[in-house]
């Protein structure tokens, strides 16, 4: 059995604390991070590619054991199975409820459970290839990898599952698996948020296009647009865009759902689904913008305005409401003076959304009688109703009640606002309740909030060391696995449940052992996932990414350690540090500086060239 050779290593492997959880950004010289992918096999393959190349070693070195439980090293689970020293700066140890990689070099640890990962949790040996690491387990064996790659690979790999497996008729759609975990197995479903999650590859797919001028790019924006155009089309209300819309008959007919305001079309071969919500109507505003800026031709710009100008005059003509089939109300389509206060909670969010829906509207109309119209509403809600005042308490809620959400719904909003509004005064109040926001949402490492708060205010720091990490966590299979932390001793606990009573930690875990959610869900979460029985599409990855990369915000100064200019070994380091700090002052973050350098690689994560 391979061991750890010095005492230096493995004491230094062992000083853990709460906040090597976070696994830290990783970056190199040649443009690539290391990616983690996973395989899964039986005995009969194990035996077959490994050819009796790889030994699994399923025993206890009680020295390590020792040593791990003297230094108090927080482990997921008590029950150890195995412990195997890796070739380099790793330790594996396996236990009863999955594996751990304790990692020296970095200071990190890092938690591999559920079918995201392994066949089975109980993990009985392991083993090393040159380049990867087997997990036995008893249902077979996993092969996880670390693989290099850049973020514009990751994309690469994103937009082709898109196209593939998330396109139905234009709109990015759920994929469900009638086998688990089986991707060909896949069959596209309608989802109540089908115009929202669109709106947002769009908004991908644009960023793409501009930063690249790639005609892929353009050609599925321009497919996405299409299709939201045909949401507001095809309801034959002016104005009122569905949620969705599927073929009802023969050929390519989709699963038609059994819930839900489904209405027929005229000739009855298609159905589209109403009560429309405001989370669409955000979609809606935030896409049009960005694709009328950055991809649309002239010939398609009348077509766009068109639809803005519809649905705004819907909202104004009826008293800042959606109105749908029936003259009812939609169940969340209200945005007036008197009918925000319905809901505490989410006033400030309310007024926040209409006032960045009339900014864009006031930016893409060339009606001026409809400019006019617009800029008299929105001074209206400014003067009268301290709309503006209202947007920097957005987000005000009772703990365990977090609508995760309305974060999602805030955030998109400011995009707009913050880039089309041109008062200074207005613009100062909108960036104090951007940053309130921001600043409530920092713990989450979410890079779209990031990404949107730098790009609206200017901020120098906006986490980016965090940004590209979560980036990076974000897995490549996005198989919606079951996923559970719950059991882990490992993961502080919060003592409030979420609004759906389920538990959440008190951090937020590596995005890897994550369940699998969009940007609306609760990241604190513990459990969660559909037994493979779905998949998600990636925007939420896409998004950011492409935002970024147009803002010119995913741009590094790399550190001394990702360009090779660290020791090997640590040579200082306190007891309860969450990463060794070597006593030359490089301390591997993307803020140190060397002195012997003379100045910064500074690099774009896109490039490839870079990082």
């Amino acid at each position: 059995m391979t061991r750890i050779h010095t005492h230096t290593a493995l004491w230094s492997l062992l000083l853990w604390s709460f906040g090597a959880l976070v696994t830290p950004l990783q970056a190199d010289p040649n443009g690539s991070y290391r990616q983690k992918v996973r395989t899964f096999h039986t005995a009969e393959e194990f035996a077959r590619v490994t050819a009796g190349k790889v030994e699994i070693d399923r025993r206890i070195d009680p020295e390590q054991e020792t040593a791990i439980h003297t230094a108090s090293v927080p482990l997921p689970h008590a029950h150890i199975t195995v412990i195997k020293a890796a070739p380099g700066s790793a330790v594996w140890i396996g236990t009863r409820e999955g594996a751990v990689r304790l990692n020296w070099e970095t200071g990190t640890r890092e938690y591999f459970g559920g079918k995201r990962w392994l066949p089975d949790d109980h993990v009985t040996g392991i083993g090393f290839d040159p380049e990867a690491t087997w997990l036995e387990t008893r249902a077979g064996y996993a092969r996880i990898a670390d693989v290099p790659m850049t973020l514009a690979d990751k994309s690469r790999a994103f937009v082709t599952r898109v196209q593939a497996r998330h396109n139905r008729w234009g709109l990015t759609a759920d994929s469900h698996l009638r086998v688990p975990g089986d991707l060909s197995s896949n069959q596209m479903v309608s989802n109540d948020n089908d115009g929202l999650w669109t709106a947002m590859y769009v908004a991908a797919e644009s960023f793409r296009y501009k930063v690249t001028g790639e005609a892929d790019a353009r050609a599925n924006a321009r497919q996405g647009m299409n299709a939201l155009i045909r949401l507001e089309a095809i309801t034959g209300i002016p104005g009122f865009p569905a949620r969705s819309f599927i073929k009802v008959g023969p050929p390519d007919n989709d699963v038609q759902p059994q819930d839900g305001d489904w209405h027929d079309t005229p000739d009855r071969l298609w159905r589209w689904k109403g009560d429309t919500s405001s989370d669409e109507i955000v979609g809606h505003y935030f896409v049009y913008s960005i694709y009328y800026d950055l991809v649309a031709d002239e010939a398609e710009k009348p077509a766009l305005r068109g639809v803005i100008e519809r649905i705004t005059n819907h909202i104004l003509d009826n008293n800042y409401q959606l109105i749908g089939p029936g003259g009812k109300r939609t169940r969340w389509g209200w945005w007036g003076p008197d009918a925000i206060w319905e809901d505490p909670d989410e006033t400030g969010l309310r007024a926040l959304h209409l006032l960045s829906h009339l900014t864009v509207a006031r930016h893409m109309t060339a009606n001026a009688r409809y400019r006019a119209r617009y800029e008299a509403a929105y001074q209206e809600l400014i003067k009268t109703h301290r709309y503006h005042w209202l947007t920097r308490n957005q987000k005000v809620m009772v703990p365990g009640s977090i609508n995760h959400s309305d974060d999602e719904l805030a955030f998109l909003s400011f995009y707009p606002l913050l880039r089309y509004e041109t008062d200074p005064a207005l613009l100062a109040v909108y960036k104090q309740s951007l940053e309130r926001s921001w600043q409530i949402e920092r713990p989450e490492r979410n890079p779209l909030w990031n990404v949107i708060y730098a790009a609206g205010t200017g901020a120098p720091e906006y986490d980016l060391e965090a940004s590209v990490r979560t980036l990076q966590e974000i897995p490549m299979d996005l198989v919606e696995w079951s996923v559970r932390n719950s059991h882990r001793l490992d993961v502080p606990v919060d003592p409030m449940n979420d609004r759906f009573k389920r538990g959440q930690a008190l951090i937020v875990l590596p995005y890897d052992e994550l369940p699998m959610t969009k940007w609306n869900g609760n990241p604190y979460s513990l459990d969660g996932g559909k037994d493979g029985r779905s998949e998600d599409d990636g925007t939420y990855f896409l998004l950011p990414y492409w935002m970024g990369r147009y803002h010119k915000l995913l741009v590094v100064a790399l550190s001394c350690k990702a360009r090779g200019l660290c020791p090997t070994l640590p040579t200082a380091y306190s007891a309860g540090a969450a990463m060794w700090r070597p006593s030359n002052g490089c301390d591997g973050s993307l803020t140190d500086r060397c002195s012997s350098m003379a100045g910064e690689h500074v690099a774009d994560v896109g490039d490839t060239a870079g990082w």
